[in-house]
């Protein structure tokens, strides 16, 4: 769609804009690329002055969306396909069955049918596999007058007013089934199928606009059922004005949930949108907008911009055959689409005089569409991959994590987040203490529900509101509570009881007081508001708050003071190692002492999907000489407290941290040095030293790809600045096999200045929206998926994730 289209390499199937298909026709000697455009232009009028009748578009072939922000009754798409011959631009038209081989006209054909890769990458969740029931199109509903309430449900068979179940037959509300941890319920709904043979139920609460959990007793198996709005109609519920919530409680029900997304993404107010550098949007891509305001605020950040954007061309050109596997060149990418400004250029003056006069002026902002870097970036994570909303804190913690493992030459760009937490325990018997550090990148304050300031306004709506659902009367209006910053803050110092705390004075555990301060302050600091949580019956939840956030930030009062006079330290004694099981004893002590220098990854994959850091899984599975994941995971629950538990792992005669497992991500960074003894093979071959550790590092230590990368950069200058860099890293990794490097961080003053905040808007990280707003030049930007414009009234007490700069004091 761009100005320059698509250029496609027939040998790769890998596609560049203009600007970036010399560099790869330099890089890899491919010459024949096809070229691919669809042209826009305005509908022919007729002599009414309307556009002429719609006829059948054949020009349109390319499996492409149309653009959503033009009428498509006023323009017409027509599609172009050429082949063009590097480096002298020789083009020809395609078809072109007379001039062209066989071969080639197959090739052409075959990429101009096929369909989009995005269609390909968009994630099969399990709700689109799903059959549809075979009892969905003939199934008998009893007209027996049952109508159901939109709120106060409860299970017809007992007290539950959880997991309930409407079935489609009869209309009973009945109960789940019972679940292993004791919640869900006593299995009513599966009671009544037996009893009465009815098939179909729906989960209440789950119903939207867009459908509902629907189950087949029948089948045994969750199912689709195409007729569903018509079967909810019949007991009186319209699907289409439903938001699924766990009560029976619609958004709409409740006035403050509406005003919080107005209050967030400042509806009602006329903003000003915004072009230029800086100020380009991303399109949402269904649930993205996490990974949208992440990113909008991670961009603005200096060190990022330079790391990434600043250093475009050298990533570029040392990028791996396939950049669509890099990280660094995605993030590259992703950086330029936002600063560049070439995505995000007002109007002429023409089109807003036509626009004017048409009376129908919108100010289109495309933005830029991230699924390149959302596939790359969701790549083996069973959450981020799906189509669900996420928490964006988790985004944020994934991002900084793969910024770790690849790292450009010395300078690492998330260090700015980095700092170090001081844990002190004392043990409630002896009185002793121990002191611990701990790397962490955000600092997550607690929400004091106890220090609102309208308790009294926020018991009467309790009250209101239950006997209001006792009674099946209308809901009151929602109250937000109001909560000062400061005592949130004074909730994050406070002492907090530890039960299982490990007394190595006594050899046994004991109850302990563990308090954090800072060690080091970050020179930018991330604050979470600790909003969500889960209610009793593992629904999650979030609490309506309002916090007054300041501008200006101090909390050089939190910083770390150490061992105290008169305080006595715990003696350095760790805690035995729990064996699982006692056949298995002898051989996890040999292995203990003696592990392999191979990791079993299939088990660090599998402890990585329970939520444990990835480097902790992998100390795990080596510590435990590959003896499973169940043998792992022991290990993990004894060492998980400690302050290296996520650190990277460290062989023994080895320097650095292991780079077996870089690979589980697909990239190094490209100061790990190789592992010599392929470096000794490619050497071997009569290339250069610094040539094997170069296509090593591009090709994440891959032999065979290595040798192609060789191959394909014929440019390669042995004395090039980047190279030296490169081996300088890998010496500096070298050295410190003699001194280990310490913790990263940018210690500084603790006084801080907000300039970017992200907020969300509904019930849980599960459902929602996220918006973003930075400050920039001066004035507060609002950035809503593509949307970009000046914030009138930034919600600053709303937010979830606050962004700080450090100021000198």
């Amino acid at each position: 769609n761009s100005e320059g289209g698509l250029y496609v390499c027939m040998n790769t199937f890998l596609a560049f804009g203009r600007e970036h298909v010399e560099r790869h026709f330099r890089k890899t000697g491919q010459s024949v690329y096809m070229h691919l455009k669809r042209h826009v232009r305005e509908k022919v009028r007729g002599a009414s002055g309307g556009a002429l009748p719609k006829r059948r578009n054949s020009k349109i072939f390319l499996d492409l969306d149309t653009d959503d922000d033009l009428n498509s009754d006023d323009y017409e798409y027509e599609d172009e396909a050429k082949l063009v011959i590097f480096p002298d631009h020789y083009e020809i038209a395609l078809p072109n069955i007379e001039e062209l081989p066989a071969l080639v006209t197959i090739a052409c054909d075959a990429v101009l049918s096929s369909k989009s890769p995005y269609r390909k990458q968009d994630p099969d969740t399990w709700e689109n596999e799903l059959p549809v029931s075979k009892y969905a199109n003939n199934l008998t509903q009893l007209d027996n007058g049952v109508r159901i309430p939109p709120s106060g449900w409860k299970c017809a068979r007992c007290d539950l007013r959880e997991n309930l179940w409407l079935n489609l037959t009869d209309g009973s509300v009945l109960c789940g089934k019972w679940f292993f941890d004791s919640s869900g319920g006593n299995g009513h709904a599966l009671e009544h199928y037996r009893d009465m043979g009815y098939p179909l139920a729906v989960k209440l609460g789950t119903i939207t606009p867009d459908g509902a959990d629907v189950y087949s007793f029948q089948e045994e198996e969750p199912v689709l059922d195409p007729h569903l709005a018509k079967h909810l109609a019949h007991f009186g519920i319209d699907m289409l004005h439903m938001h699924g919530t766990e009560n029976g409680l619609r958004d709409n029900d409740i006035k403050p949930r509406v005003s919080e997304w107005e209050v967030i993404q400042e509806t009602g107010t006329k903003l000003k949108p915004m072009y230029g550098p800086g100020y380009t949007g991303l399109k949402n891509l269904g649930n993205s907008c996490y990974l949208s305001s992440v990113m909008q605020a991670i961009f603005s950040i200096p060190e990022f911009q330079r790391a990434y954007v600043g250093n475009l061309p050298r990533i570029f050109d040392y990028s791996p055959l396939d950049p669509t596997q890099d990280f660094n060149t995605q993030m590259t990418k992703l950086g330029h689409g936002l600063l560049s400004g070439q995505y995000s250029k007002p109007p002429v003056k023409s089109e807003l005089i036509e626009q004017v006069m048409k009376e129908e002026h919108k100010p289109q902002q495309n933005g830029i569409s991230p699924r390149m870097f959302k596939a790359f970036m969701s790549k083996s994570h069973p959450e981020f991959s799906s189509n669900r909303q996420q928490d964006a804190q988790e985004f944020f913690l994934h991002l900084v994590n793969l910024v770790e493992r690849n790292r450009i030459g010395s300078e690492n760009p998330s260090d700015v987040f980095r700092f170090l937490v001081e844990e002190r325990i004392q043990c409630c018997q002896t009185r002793k203490v121990r002191y611990t550090e701990r790397v962490d990148y955000l600092m997550q304050l607690p929400v004091a529900m106890e220090a609102a300031t309208n308790k009294d306004e926020l018991i009467a709506y309790e009250l209101t509101r239950r006997e209001a659902e006792a009674n099946r009367r209308p809901l009151p209006e929602l109250v937000r509570a109001k909560i000062p910053f400061s005592a949130c803050l004074q909730a994050f110092s406070e002492p907090e009881n530890v039960d299982d705390f490990w007394s190595s004075a006594l050899q046994a555990k004991s109850a302990g007081v563990k308090t954090s301060r800072f060690a080091s302050f970050p020179e930018y600091l991330v604050v979470q508001i600790k909003k969500f949580t889960f209610g009793l019956d593992w629904v999650p939840k979030k609490f309506d708050v309002s916090i007054d956030m300041p501008d200006l930030l101090d909390i050089n009062h939190l910083r770390a003071r150490g061992l105290q006079p008169g305080e006595e330290e715990l003696p350095d004694i760790s805690p035995p190692i729990v064996i699982p099981d006692d056949s298995k004893g002898t051989i996890f002590c040999r292995r203990m002492f003696s592990p392999s220098s191979d990791i079993d990854e299939s088990s660090v994959m599998q402890l990585a999907e329970m939520g444990f850091p990835l480097e902790a899984c992998r100390k795990a599975v080596y510590f435990t000489g590959n003896m499973g994941a169940e043998v792992a995971f022991n290990w993990i629950i004894v060492h998980m407290e400690e302050p290296d538990f996520a650190e990277p792992l460290t062989m023994p005669g080895y320097g650095g941290a292991a780079s077996a497992g870089a690979s589980v991500f697909g990239a190094t960074g490209l100061d790990n040095q190789p592992p010599e003894e392929i470096v000794a093979i490619i050497t071997s071959m009569g290339f250069h030293r610094n040539q094997a550790i170069q296509a090593l590092r591009a090709t994440n230590n891959n032999l065979e790809r290595a040798l192609d990368w060789i191959f394909s950069h014929p440019e390669f200058e042995e004395d090039s600045d980047f190279v030296i860099e490169m081996e300088n890293n890998a010496n500096a990794n070298i050295i410190s096999e003699a001194k280990p490097e310490g913790p990263r961080v940018k210690d500084g003053s603790g006084m801080y200045e907000l300039f970017a905040f992200i907020s969300h808007m509904g019930t849980s990280t599960m459902s929602g929206h996220y918006v973003c707003h930075i400050k920039k030049e001066g004035r507060w930007v609002i950035y809503n998926d593509h949307r970009v414009c000046a914030s009138e009234r930034p919600p600053k007490d709303l937010g979830y994730m606050y962004f700080y700069h450090r100021v000198p004091r």
